[in-house]
């Protein structure tokens, strides 16, 4: 079951017809397990399982078939670290097994489809959640299986929606109607990010100077090297002409004229991009999914150009 984007959070509703859950910082998985084994099928369908070998092992001690929808994570630090997660994902036989031991993964689970033999699809949410939870209070599911944080007031939810928590995994909040059955490729559910405004140095651009299409940012790490740090989306036709009268593009000495950086994330495609004249400041609006190297791993959204800011104040890398 998939979830809608939205802006904001919906309104409460009547009291117990909403539950609010943390959207976590990881890759969400379907969970079979069969007689203790395990088939971990990612959002796209690919088969996860092996690369993930103490999940299977944590399956083998649960005595009962069930179908569990979550997210699979891996704890690091005390966050949630989606880069080394991808690097698990990436990992097989003897060297999946070695990370399993120094990396290992959780499933952090907010619904169950099936428990017992019995097929919970049309089943209210709050049926099957309360049988989730009742799942883990029996000690049926433990250790590498972890529940979903999860309120009744939207008034918890707007906490989770403090950059703060972003910075240890949570991103936002998914919203879902207690009353309804779980529909596979439907939106039924409601998913807020945490968003919050920084400023960065517009290096390059894609499409032409004059009207670009999108601006990529930099921001200085500690020894000055102007890094990439985040790329707009499509801008409007209005940010395109305002922006675009102001660029110029650069020389040959400017810091990413040989420098490639991939079309998006997990992407090898190239990205055709010009640098500009790094002497523009813009205000972004971005989530808190951010890489290690400091990157946003989604599109931020511009909100302006600051002409009250000069490059040298932006913030440095972290």
């Amino acid at each position: 079951m998939a979830a809608e984007p939205r802006s904001t959070l919906p309104p409460a509703g009547r009291p117990g017809s909403l539950i609010w859950q943390q959207k976590l910082d990881g890759f969400r998985v379907i969970a079979f397990v069969r007689a203790g084994r395990l088939y971990l099928q990612s959002r796209t369908g690919a088969d996860l399982t092996g690369h993930f070998p103490e999940l299977q092992e944590a399956a083998a001690a649960i005595g009962e078939d069930l179908v569990l929808d979550g997210e699979l994570v891996v704890l690091q630090g005390g966050r949630l670290d989606f880069a080394a997660l991808q690097q698990r994902a990436r990992l097989a036989t003897f060297r999946a097994r070695s990370a399993g031991r120094t990396s290992p993964a959780h499933i952090v689970a907010f619904d169950v489809l099936e428990a017992g033999g019995q097929e919970l699809l049309a089943r209210p949410y709050r049926e099957r959640w309360d049988r989730l939870r009742r799942l883990f209070a029996a000690g049926t599911l433990s250790g590498r299986w972890a529940l979903v944080g999860s309120a009744l007031d939207r008034q918890e939810a707007l906490e989770w929606m403090d950059p703060a928590w972003g910075r240890v995994g949570v991103e936002g909040v998914v919203v879902k109607p207690a009353g309804a059955p779980y529909r596979p490729g439907k939106r039924g559910w409601v998913k807020v990010r945490s968003r919050q405004t920084r400023e960065g140095v517009v290096g390059a651009v894609t499409g032409p100077v004059s009207a670009p299409d999108t601006l990529l940012l930099g921001r200085r790490d500690a020894e000055g090297r102007l890094r990439m740090v985040a790329r707009t989306t499509p801008l409007s036709a209005a940010a395109r002409r305002e922006v675009g009268s102001l660029l110029t593009a650069a020389g040959p000495g400017h810091p990413w004229s040989d420098v490639r950086f991939s079309g998006g994330w997990g992407s090898r495609a190239a990205l055709r991009h010009t640098p500009v004249e790094p002497v523009l400041v813009a205000e972004v609006e971005a989530d808190t999914a951010v890489s290690d190297d400091g990157r946003q791993r989604h599109p931020v959204v511009f909100v302006r150009l600051r002409d009250d800011m000069a490059p040298d104040a932006v913030p440095p890398l972290d």
